[in-house]
Formats: C-alpha cells, sequence, structure tokens
C-alpha cells in the first residue's frame, strides 16, 4: 500500500485536507507580493502615495490639523492613523510621517513639523512625544475637494470606519516629490522635480495631447532635488529616461574654489548629491584618506551650521582643483546615481512602468474626474436647496394658514403636502423652521437664493455637458497652482542645477588616486613578480625562491602601468600600485593576470604612450606597433602577436633609429630599414630573416648614422660604421652573412 498523506490517526481527524506544498506555497507568496505591491510599496499615479501616506494626510485633516491651525502632538496623529486606518507599528507610521516633514527629503513637504525632524547628517528624529506637526499648504491642495464626493471611500481594516482609496490631488504630487519603494519582484524610483516646470508640461498636453515627451522635456528639464546639486548627464539620456520611465541621472556635489589669501586655496562644498547622508560621506572620505588613496587632499572638514560647508584642504598649492575633485566624485558619494523607475499604480490598479508623458497624462485625467465628480455633487446640493427654497416661498406667502395648521392638526405634514402639493422634504423644512427664521423669511431674500442657485446650476450643467470646458477648469486650476508655486517664488526655484561633466583624461584621474612613490619592479625566471620601495640599483641584495633566480629588475614609480609581453604574443598591463610588496618573493604572475602556464615572460617594461614597439617572433616574423595599442584593460590582457606553436614570440624591444640588426642561431646577421617592417595593431607580422633551421636569437634597432655596436663578454663596446656594415646590410628577409669578427660568442649584441 502507498504512503497515505494523511497523518496517522489520533481520533477524529475527518477534517485534515491533504494539500499540495507547492501549490499552497505558490498562492500564499503571490497573496503576500500583490498586498505589498498593492498596499505597500507603489505610489498611486494620481496622488502619488503610498496608502501610509495617503491615511497620514487623512487623519491629520479629521484632526483638523490645517496650516493655519495650530499643532498637535505627533504621538496623537499617530495614534489616530494606526487605531483607525493603519494596522501596522507605530514606529513605522511616525518615520512615513518625519520624512513628510524633512525638507531634505521632500522636494515639497506634506507636513509641517515642529521639534527636532532629523537632519542631513542622518541623524534620528526626536520620539513622537515630542513633536509635533500639522498640515502645509500642499497637502491642503492634495485634499482640496475630499469632502464633496471627489474620490471614492472604501472601509478600513476593521470595517468601524472608511478611508479615502485616492486623494484629489490637485497637486502633482508623484513627480513633484518622487517615491521610492521596493515590492516584491518590482521595485520604484523616481526622483522629486520642479512643481511650476511640470505644470507647464502639464498645461502642454492639455492644449496639444499628442505632444512627444521631447516636448514636456522642454519644460521639465531634469529631477529637481531638495538638496541641489549638479545633474551631469547629456540631454540625450535624459529624454531616453523619460521616454521609457527607466534610466538614471548621475548628480554631482556643488563645489566653488576659495582664496585664503598667499596663493592657497580650498574647495568649499555647499550642496550634497540627493539620499546622501552628509556625515557619511565625510567619513568615508576620511577613511580613503587614512588609506592613502586620496593623494592630493590633505584634509576634510565639516563647517556646516545650518547651510552645508564641508571644507577640502588639497595637498599643495600646486594641486589641479578639477582633478582633484574627479579623484573625490570618483571614489565618494560626492557623486551618486539617482535611478529612475517609474514604477507605479496606474490607474489605481496595475503596476507599471511609465514615461514621463503618461504619468502626467493620468494625473490629468484623475483631475478631470474628481472636477466631474465634486461637480456633480454641487449639483446634487444645489437641487436639494432649491427644492427646499421654493416650499419656503410657499410658506411666506401663505404664513398665516402654515402657522394655523400646525397649530390645529394632529398630524400637520400630511396636510400641508396635500393643500399646496408639497414633497417630503419641503413640508419637513417648514417644519423644522425656527420661529426666528420667520422674521428672516423675505420673498426677495428667497428670490436672490433661488435665482443665485439657478444660474450656478446652469453653468454646471454646461460644464459637465463639454469636455473642452472641463479641459479649460483644469487648466485654469493649474494656472492658479502654478502662481503660488512659480520659479519667482521661495519653494519654487529650481536648485538642482545642469551641466556637463568636465573631460578629463581618465588615466590622469587615476593617477590622481595613486600617491606616487619609486619602487623597483623584480621579475624572477619563474614568472614572480614584486615591487620594493625605492630605486635599488644592487640587484644582488634580492632573494627568491629555492631554484628561482633575477630574470630582470627595474625601475619605476607607482604611478606607472607596467607592460608585460609573454611568448604567445599577449601583452598584459599591471599598475605598479597594485604589485605585492617586496617583503616576499612576491605573487606568481598567474594569480594577478590570467595568463596561459605554457607561456612565460619575455619582458616587462614601463609604458610609455609615445613609443613604438618591434616584436619578433622565434622564426623570424615581426611587426612594428604603437604602445597605447597594447595596453590591456582586462586580466586577460590583449593578443598582439599571433604566434602558433611550436613558434613563439622572442623579442619585443622600443624602436629607436632607422635600421635593424637581427642575428639567428645559425649566427648569420643581417641589417636592413625599418621602413621595410610594416606598422600594425594585430598580426602575425612579416619575415624578418630567412633561416634554413633554428631560428632567431637577438635583435636591435639603431641609427645607421651612429652606426651598430655591441658589447662582448669583458663588457667592451664594439661599434661598426656604415662602411663597415657593408656586406651585412640587405633587404629584408633574406639570409644574411655569418657575424663579423670581435661578435659576442652568445651570439646577442649585449
Amino acid at each position: 500500500m502507498g504512503k497515505s498523506l494523511v497523518p496517522p490517526g489520533g481520533g477524529d481527524d475527518d477534517n485534515i485536507e491533504p494539500v499540495d506544498l507547492k501549490k499552497a506555497l505558490e498562492e500564499r507568496y503571490l497573496a503576500y507580493a500583490l498586498s505589498t505591491i498593492m498596499h505597500r510599496a507603489l505610489p498611486d499615479v494620481r496622488d502619488g502615495m503610498k496608502p501610509v501616506h495617503r491615511r497620514i494626510m487623512h487623519a491629520m485633516r479629521l484632526l483638523r490639523l490645517n496650516p493655519d491651525q495650530g499643532f498637535a502632538k505627533c504621538a496623537r496623529i499617530v495614534g489616530e492613523v494606526m487605531g483607525k486606518f493603519h494596522p501596522h507599528g507605530d514606529q513605522s507610521i511616525y518615520d512615513a510621517l518625519v520624512r513628510l516633514a524633512q525638507d531634505f527629503s521632500m522636494r515639497y513637504p506634506l507636513v509641517d513639523g515642529q521639534g527636532n525632524f532629523g537632519n542631513i547628517d542622518g541623524d534620528n528624529a526626536a520620539a513622537m512625544r515630542y513633536t509635533e506637526a500639522r498640515m502645509t499648504e500642499v497637502a491642503t491642495e492634495l485634499l482640496a475637494g475630499i469632502t464633496e464626493d471627489a474620490v471614492d471611500f472604501r472601509p478600513t481594516y476593521n470595517e468601524e470606519d472608511e478611508e479615502p482609496s485616492v486623494l484629489p490631488g490637485a497637486f502633482p504630487n508623484l513627480l513633484a516629490n518622487g517615491s521610492s519603494g521596493i515590492a516584491v519582484g518590482m521595485a520604484t524610483s523616481i526622483p522629486p522635480h520642479n512643481a511650476a516646470e511640470l505644470l507647464d508640461a502639464a498645461l502642454l498636453l492639455i492644449d496639444n495631447p499628442a505632444a512627444s515627451v521631447a516636448d514636456l522635456v522642454q519644460f521639465v528639464q531634469g529631477p529637481d532635488f531638495p538638496t541641489g546639486g549638479i545633474i551631469v548627464d547629456d540631454r540625450k539620456s535624459i529624454l531616453d529616461a523619460y521616454e521609457t520611465g527607466r534610466g538614471g541621472f548621475r548628480v554631482r556635489a556643488k563645489w566653488h574654489q576659495e582664496d585664503q589669501g598667499r596663493g592657497t586655496w580650498v574647495i568649499v562644498v555647499t550642496e550634497i548629491p540627493y539620499g546622501v547622508q552628509k556625515s557619511r560621506l565625510i567619513e568615508k572620505a576620511a577613511e580613503l584618506l587614512i588609506a592613502r588613496k586620496l593623494p592630493l587632499l590633505e584634509d576634510i572638514r565639516d563647517e556646516s551650521a545650518e547651510d552645508i560647508r564641508v571644507v577640502l584642504v588639497p595637498k599643495s598649492r600646486t594641486v589641479d582643483p578639477g582633478l582633484l575633485m574627479e579623484s573625490l566624485f570618483k571614489l565618494t558619494e560626492l557623486e551618486s546615481r539617482f535611478p529612475l523607475n517609474m514604477n507605479v499604480l496606474s490607474r489605481g490598479k496595475v503596476p507599471n512602468v511609465l514615461s514621463l508623458k503618461s504619468a502626467l497624462q493620468e494625473w490629468l485625467d484623475h483631475r478631470r474626474e474628481v472636477l466631474i465628480r465634486r461637480s456633480k455633487h454641487r449639483l446634487g446640493e444645489i437641487e436639494r436647496r432649491l427644492e427646499i427654497l421654493a416650499g419656503y416661498l410657499i410658506a411666506y406667502l401663505n404664513i398665516d394658514e402654515v402657522i394655523r395648521i400646525i397649530r390645529e392638526e394632529d398630524e400637520p405634514k400630511p396636510v400641508m403636502m396635500k393643500r399646496w402639493d408639497l414633497t417630503d422634504t419641503q413640508a419637513e423644512a417648514i417644519l423644522n423652521m425656527r420661529l426666528r427664521a420667520l422674521r428672516k423669511l423675505e420673498e426677495f431674500e428667497i428670490r436672490k437664493e433661488f435665482d443665485g442657485l439657478t444660474e450656478e446650476k446652469k453653468q454646471i450643467e454646461a460644464l459637465l455637458a463639454s469636455e473642452a470646458m472641463q479641459w479649460k477648469t483644469i487648466k485654469w486650476q493649474i494656472g492658479e497652482l502654478r502662481e503660488r508655486f512659480g520659479p519667482e517664488t521661495e519653494i519654487g526655484k529650481r536648485r538642482t542645477t545642469f551641466a556637463e561633466a568636465p573631460e578629463h583624461d581618465l588615466s590622469e584621474i587615476h593617477n590622481a588616486m595613486i600617491e606616487k612613490e619609486p619602487v623597483t619592479v623584480i621579475v624572477s625566471e619563474k614568472g614572480w613578480l614584486r615591487a620594493m620601495k625605492g630605486h635599488l640599483s644592487d640587484h644582488s641584495q634580492f632573494t627568491f625562491k629555492e631554484g628561482d633566480s633575477l630574470k630582470f629588475a627595474f625601475p619605476a614609480q607607482t604611478t606607472d602601468k607596467i607592460l608585460i609581453f609573454t611568448t604567445g604574443g599577449k601583452f598584459y598591463t599591471i599598475g605598479a600600485d597594485r604589485l605585492p610588496g617586496g617583503r616576499g618573493h612576491g605573487e606568481p604572475i598567474r594569480i594577478i593576470v590570467d595568463m596561459e602556464n605554457d607561456q612565460d615572460i619575455v619582458t616587462a617594461f614601463v609604458h610609455d604612450a609615445g613609443r613604438k614597439l618591434l616584436l619578433v617572433s622565434h622564426q623570424g616574423n615581426g611587426f612594428v606597433v604603437p604602445e597605447t595599442e597594447v595596453v590591456a584593460n582586462t586580466r586577460k590582457g590583449r593578443q598582439v602577436m599571433n604566434v602558433k606553436a611550436p613558434d613563439e614570440a622572442k623579442r619585443c624591444v622600443p624602436v629607436a633609429g632607422d635600421h635593424a640588426a637581427i642575428v639567428g642561431e645559425n649566427r648569420k646577421m643581417l641589417v636592413f630599414p625599418l621602413a621595410e617592417v610594416p606598422e600594425m595593431t594585430r598580426g602575425k607580422g612579416v619575415r624578418l630573416q630567412k633561416y634554413k633551421d633554428g631560428g632567431m636569437l637577438d635583435l636591435k634597432t639603431f641609427a645607421m648614422a651612429d652606426g651598430l655596436s655591441w658589447q662582448d663578454s669583458a663588457d667592451r663596446t664594439f661599434t661598426r660604421s656604415q662602411a663597415e656594415l657593408a656586406e651585412w646590410i640587405g633587404v629584408r628577409a633574406s639570409a644574411g652573412r655569418m657575424v663579423p669578427k670581435g661578435f659576442p660568442k652568445t651570439g646577442r649584441f649585449g
């Protein structure tokens, strides 16, 4: 019998249902994911809010915390939100409330806070029992019309109360204040923008619904962060981000050079990128200083009070301020990237990545819907009032009879309704009138109100019948709002500016991050590399592992690039600052770069961008390559000379002069003009000398005017002039003649 899904019984286990674990997990996880997406992490495109913010705003309205009223304790607001609308921890609600009040987090704060609400250094706000809050003007704009049936209400979590499912949102909050959140499987990140620019773009969109994102970007130039800063992206990438709804913006700190007198200067940073904690930024820079990663910088000080003022002191007055800042931008958060991912709840239901145009369009559609709903609500109010006024008019004209009926009849209401053909509402209104209202009950007053309301009713009916009039009204509303948040107002001024990132040579910036020190690079026969401090001329002091010995050593600076050429025809590049120190025996080259096991080091030298190199293989093929073409940016190196086994790369010499002398293992020498060797960036090269057997042994480039020189084993130098070399001078790829008398036994030029 197969295994039963039901556990062994202990009495009545009829109610146990077997459940497929995979299916159950999928269902539950999906439910959790959807709940996070819909009710926690993603903002609604219409009012730019997540549920917690919407509930805070709604609760503050109910507590009547208007901008012109007094403040209330935050603990009271949080209690109201938690008790009625938001069944989550009080700390998470308070954190959300604090953020709405921070002028360095929100471009247009929705909460006016009193007390300690944290600061840009990342310090926390005071506890909610100490702080107080009320709404700002922007918040009242978002709530405008909420009592006039502008939006749908839904039951709260315990169904005792009602909460708005979205706010009327007369302010373009989604883009003006931005939003960021991480849901399950999706995230959102929207930077803050300038409200006046958004409203201008919205007006353009009303006039021309077919306007492209490129047209809108004429107004909405880019994000406008509350902390200022400079955006250093080009217009094309900004446009691309707004068209697709995905991208990012590089934001740099704003700085200027401040003269200290006598030729000295400091750099003062006055604005830092959005979302960066100042104290953390300075801590990280100080750590880099201690680690000697910022050789151009002497000191960093925070002299901020109300405004930001971070002072950077250069190592010396000769430092280029641009380069110093570039090195800081590269290594610290003085430059940061703010991602754009406009993933929002479109129409309040569907998570969707929207373009700038779609986001504005959905906000405008919402404004139109709110306008229609408020107009209908007002229409209903007017109709009810007109009905009552008509009843009052009848009562006024027959006041004595009305009083008689009320005094004498047991049930005055049906009698009145029958007598003057009144509706239930009218009769009820007459019966509910106070005696003191009789004094005011003048026909003139009633008729005046009646006519006024009739006129308003006509206007609203015309508005509801005409889409053009609706858009005209919305344009008027947006125009009013733009005046209040225009660029000439204190809150409406653009804070973030735009600039091109200055062009600096990458190698200059790289060098600016390395402390310049003299070192000696040592390469052993078995391929171990290290760099000892100082320029050491006595090579006999170097120690090696057993069985290993010195291959060659040369002086360099820590800012240099070291080029390594291998028998496989590959070049590798290693920064001299990255080489292991001289304490031990160093490290094998194969750990530092990805070099094949069957290859060996031919030579290593300091990179000099102005030179050209002559590469030659064992079989005598070669070509000239500019040194800038052999620098490799990755561990894999760069294949420059193509060699097939058993051939291998044998020599790499700097090109000097106009002729080359080549010697084969057969001791035959050939001299030929360098002009016959082609210049290439990669390849096999051309034949330089012909051999019956064996291969190339040594090679030298020289200027014919100076003659060809070599050294023998006793370190004596021999030089042969052009006339003396006549019989060896030939064309490239000939066999050559036996070496001249006095040539070293080793067959090398020394």
